[in-house]
């Protein structure tokens, strides 16, 4: 069910893989997307289960409405009743308060300063890595108090360099804006390395301590890919404060 996680200095950091839950094929078993076609009571469960297998109340999870964009939110608690607005990122000041990003082969990205008691979450696509998702997401953080060289960066499952073919045009277009991402595939074609490109961003920011899951989504049977399987599940990352 929980398949990374990592507590550093009272940050909390967790990766979920796809089993564990309750959701029917194509989905089977722990989506936790909400917006896939999955049947909704299916979700809720799942969704109760990774929490609880956190010791996180599912109530208080922030999650978050997609739109392969920039946009950051600052969120002291869950919507409620309220629309989920779309957005990319979600920051947070709130201790015990977890944040969640949605993947199906997109690179997620939690961040966490936790002498600063600052915590955020980021889907990082390729339009989103190019779109600056991540750097927007720092920005925030360092606007509420965080400094980037106490940033602590996770980025979770997500389809590697050596597996996102793209068109050749695609590839120049988006190492133009981030050279790190400029990758090939073990077949010798056209590449993007979104997780490659959000370590770059970071390390530009003056964030340091990074690690990066090993786990490529569309190689792994343990893990959701929209790129493999289209009609499918989608993974979480979550992060909290202590």
């Amino acid at each position: 069910m929980i398949g990374q996680r990592d507590i550093a200095n009272g940050a909390h950091f967790a990766f979920t893989d796809r089993w564990g839950g309750v959701s029917a094929v194509p989905y089977e078993e722990l989506n936790l997307g909400g917006a896939v076609g999955d049947d909704p009571g299916a979700v809720r469960t799942n969704r109760e289960r990774a929490a609880g297998s956190l010791g996180l109340d599912p109530a208080r999870v922030v999650w978050m409405n997609q739109v392969h964009g920039n946009e950051v939110a600052v969120v002291d608690g869950p919507w409620g009743t309220a629309d989920v607005p779309a957005v990319d990122a979600v920051v947070t000041v709130r201790r015990g308060l977890a944040l969640a990003v949605l993947t199906a082969d997109c690179t997620p990205v939690l961040l966490a300063d936790p002498v600063a008691g600052v915590a955020a979450a980021a889907h990082a696509g390729r339009p989103g890595m190019i779109a600056g998702v991540v750097p927007a997401a720092v920005r925030a953080m360092t606007e509420l108090g965080a400094e980037p060289s106490r940033i602590l960066a996770r980025t979770g499952p997500a389809v590697c360099g050596r597996c996102y073919e793209v068109p050749e045009r695609m590839r120049a277009e988006v190492a133009a804006v981030e050279p790190a991402a400029h990758s090939e595939t073990s077949w010798g074609t056209p590449a993007v390395d979104v997780t490659a490109g959000v370590h770059a961003q970071l390390a530009r920011l003056g964030v340091h301590d990074r690690a990066q899951s090993p786990v490529c989504t569309l190689e792994s049977a343990d893990h959701f890919s929209y790129r493999r399987d289209r009609t499918t599940g989608r993974l979480a990352g979550y992060v909290w404060l202590d």
